[in-house]
């Protein structure tokens, strides 16, 4: 063929244009740099992973308690909270210098940064008598870094998830035993689901268009997860995790039996942690097949049989290859390859490793 002639025609330069924008694409991605931030809340540190080499490349320090991390959109702030005080930490990543801290409503739980990076919600939680645990989602603009709404719940809010869209927000109440829905558009409460069961963390699966399909959400104490139909605003499926493999007992050191869901990026599979089986188990989506397990470390116990590491929170690198998942009771974060659930890495962090959250940078 002859290019030159071939490249005149609008074929030939639509061609061109196709093949450099998938160079164009391939050099992106080689240059993103994921890192995984880890909340070491047994401590004051907080331990950075890069997925590329699975090695340490940074650990914050003096962060007492510090329970979440999210980030600004173009990842050049971090958002901390922290057990020891009621405020939103902003620093920035590259000094390590503080930025500003913003007052909040109480104990920061969990917190998420909307997709469009123009808001953080957080779950507000407090400790104490069913009298002391009221909650609320604050919502804080980070354009200003104010609060600019917060919006009262009976009980605390322990985790929380955002449809792709931004326009809902599901946090759940171990407390309250309830699943609450939040319209963030009008910012208030759409609708709830009561179970008569604790609820941990929360995960939504989007339909393409970016609105809210199903909600996944740990039963803790039942060590099953529960799935809930956006639309119909109910639950559709109870899944009982697999009792083996088998073992170690129930894990609760750090809290609940079944802690710890996701769904990874591509939205072909949800992983879900069990304490008493020390495993992460995989299910393809949407049917919710069981495609099998990974073992997570175990924690010794001298002269007996070894215990739960106590699996936590899961985050996946964007390209939906990698799998983490925290382990409150090995001090380790483990990860995993999606596509063989094989362990490819052991990451030793910091004191009670619990939320991490992954933060892509280009």
């Amino acid at each position: 063929m002859n290019w030159r002639a071939f490249n005149t025609h609008g074929n030939g330069r639509r061609y061109v244009r196709l093949v450099l924008g998938i160079l164009a694409a391939a050099v992106t991605m080689a240059a993103a740099t994921n890192l995984i931030y880890v909340a070491n809340r047994g401590g004051t540190t907080i331990t950075v992973i890069d997925s590329a080499t699975n090695k340490v490349v940074q650990t914050i320090d003096n962060i007492e308690a510090p329970e979440v991390i999210q980030f600004s959109r173009d990842g050049s702030q971090l958002y901390i909270f922290s057990r020891a005080e009621n405020f939103l930490i902003v620093m920035d990543r590259k000094s390590g210098k503080t930025v500003k801290k913003v007052p909040i409503s109480g104990w920061a739980n969990e917190a998420q940064t909307t997709r469009d990076g123009k808001r953080i919600l957080v779950c507000i939680r407090n400790t104490g008598t069913t009298a002391d645990d009221k909650g609320a989602l604050d919502i804080i603009d980070t354009a200003t870094l104010e609060k600019v709404k917060s919006i009262p719940t009976p009980r605390g809010l322990h985790d929380l998830a955002i449809t792709a869209d931004g326009k809902f927000a599901a946090a759940g109440s171990p407390g309250g035993q309830v699943l609450i829905v939040f319209d963030l558009q009008k910012m208030e409460i759409a609708w709830d689901l009561p179970y008569g069961t604790g609820i941990n963390p929360i995960a939504i699966e989007n339909n393409p268009d970016g609105s809210g399909r199903r909600i996944f959400l740990n039963l803790g104490s039942l060590n099953t997860f529960s799935v809930v139909d956006f639309a119909q605003r109910k639950e559709v499926a109870r899944i009982k995790v697999p009792d083996t493999p088998t073992g170690w007992g129930g894990g609760r050191g750090c809290e609940s039996n079944g802690h710890g869901i996701g769904i990874s990026p591509d939205q072909k599979t949800l992983w879900v942690n069990s304490r008493p089986s020390n495993a992460v188990f995989a299910y393809s989506l949407p049917d919710i097949k069981l495609l099998g397990h990974g073992v997570l470390p175990e924690q010794p116990v001298p002269g007996q049989h070894g215990r739960s590491g106590n699996p936590a929170w899961i985050t996946f690198t964007p390209d939906s290859k990698t799998v983490y998942v925290s382990l409150c009771g090995v001090k380790t974060v483990a990860a995993f390859d999606v596509q063989t659930r094989k362990e490819v890495a052991r990451i030793p962090v910091g004191e009670m490793p619990d939320r991490i959250s992954t933060l892509t940078l280009r």
